[in-house]
């Protein structure tokens, strides 16, 4: 979190300060260790010592995904001795990139995954299924659980690829509190009912969501969010994380947006050219992670749209919070003078009764518009997709072609076994190839 008159946001005097001073501590950390910023800041002529304000700070380079991509291993810092855990991206929005982690990373990844479950109110007494993958060197589901042992709770480490299997763990092991992606838990719902089980009934309190927001931009629940609260009879908290920043926001119990940790991480909302908005304005989330040693971050570029909130949240913290996801840059969809992203879509189906899944596919059509296609699952006959596509246009202004499918084939098509969630955005708009 970033404290200047440049971003408008206020800290503590004291908590602006040590942020700032650790934000100097990284910065020569990345001169002397990490050689892609050892060969940028020379580039740039620019040296650790000058960092001095934050103005100079917001003046050092953006770092892009398509930076850390293709100079992925001049991002490792540390001899490679000293790396204990390797992680990769996903490659839901291109190729994936690997995460080199030292034992201090983990333990500070156990730290913010801890005070993430803290702040939803988790115990030690608290039995919680982990529905995210530990294997296949993704970051989430390890973080997880270190975070949860470290708060001494029961982990039940159920992976997300089986909703069956998930739904089985449930019966079997009786958690109280689920993590996982929304989408793939209301599969499990599904796979509980056919086996006519109520999920209401199972002795759920809490459900926190990964991967994918569960609040509106007003911070109210969702559509899906309140059908995941209504299908478990939980309460509901959002997060919001990578892999590349390695550590996360979490909503509290107040559900005011996720909760920046300033030792952690600082954090700016810019615009396209990189240029810091006024608080409160939807932007681009860039992240300075502080304190990591195996693959330190500059200025990333997360790609993805949000806003700060800055009023003090009910539970008594002044740190700002981020809010839910808007959308991502490159997914933004230009529809005949219409901008929008596909979460927008997402968000009007997700009212509609009896869909059951959905997914896009978008093309170029001409120049400054682009052709979307939304395929949408369900069985019920009262659904059309002239309704459908009414329903679309009358909340977003764009009315799409609407094609029907049985749910099977969104699930066959939107989930893929190597991925943590997922993948309901296919962009044909470049070079054809399909994208997630």
């Amino acid at each position: 979190m970033v404290l200047s008159s440049l971003h408008s946001v206020d800290l503590d005097t004291t908590m602006a300060q040590q942020q700032f001073s650790s934000l100097q501590q990284h910065v020569a950390y990345l001169q002397t260790a990490s050689p892609y910023y050892r060969d940028l800041f020379q580039q740039i002529g620019f040296d650790a010592k000058e960092l001095k304000s934050w103005t100079d700070f917001a003046n050092l380079p953006l770092t892009g995904k398509a930076e850390l991509t293709h100079n992925n291993a001049d991002f490792l810092a540390v001899p490679a001795e000293q790396v204990v855990d390797v992680c990769q991206t996903s490659g839901i929005t291109g190729t994936p990139v690997t995460i080199w982690q030292t034992e201090s990373d983990l333990q500070r990844l156990t730290t913010n995954e801890q005070r993430a479950f803290v702040a939803a109110g988790i115990v030690a007494s608290d039995r919680v299924l982990i529905g995210a993958a530990l294997d296949r060197v993704f970051m989430a589901g390890l973080a997880y659980f270190l975070g949860l042992r470290q708060i001494g709770a029961t982990a039940i480490r159920a992976g997300s690829g089986q909703p069956a299997l998930v739904a089985e763990l449930i019966c079997r092991q009786q958690p109280n509190v689920l993590v996982g992606v929304p989408s793939i838990l209301q599969l499990v719902a599904q796979q509980l009912r056919q086996r006519q089980k109520d999920p209401a009934q199972l002795g759920i309190d809490k459900v926190i969501c990964i991967g994918e927001p569960i609040r509106s931009d007003d911070l109210s629940l969702s559509p899906l969010g309140e059908s995941l609260r209504a299908t478990w009879g939980a309460e509901i908290f959002g997060t919001y994380a990578s892999t590349e920043m390695a550590t996360a926001f979490a909503d509290c119990s107040y559900g005011c947006g996720g909760h920046l940790l300033p030792e952690l991480i600082v954090v700016e909302i810019v615009d396209d050219a990189g240029q810091p908005v006024a608080v409160g304005t939807a932007g681009e989330v860039v992240v300075t992670p502080l304190g990591i040693e195996g693959t330190p971050l500059l200025r990333y570029r997360t790609g993805d749209i949000s806003r700060l909130h800055t009023e003090t949240c009910g539970c008594g913290s002044q740190a700002p919070r981020l809010g839910p996801i808007i959308g991502r840059r490159a997914q933004m969809l230009k529809c005949r003078g219409t901008t929008l992203f596909p979460a927008a879509i997402s968000s009007v189906l997700q009212e509609l009764d009896g869909v059951q899944g959905h997914y896009l596919e978008v093309y170029s059509e001409y120049d400054l518009s682009d052709r979307v296609r939304v395929f949408v699952g369900g069985t019920d006959p009262n659904l059309s997709s002239t309704t459908v596509a009414q329903a679309i246009a009358a909340k977003t202004r764009v009315k799409p072609e609407v094609v029907l499918v049985r749910p099977e084939q969104i699930t066959a098509k939107t989930i893929i076994p190597e991925l943590r969630k997922p993948v309901t955005f296919f962009d044909y708009r470049n070079s054809g190839k399909e994208q997630g």
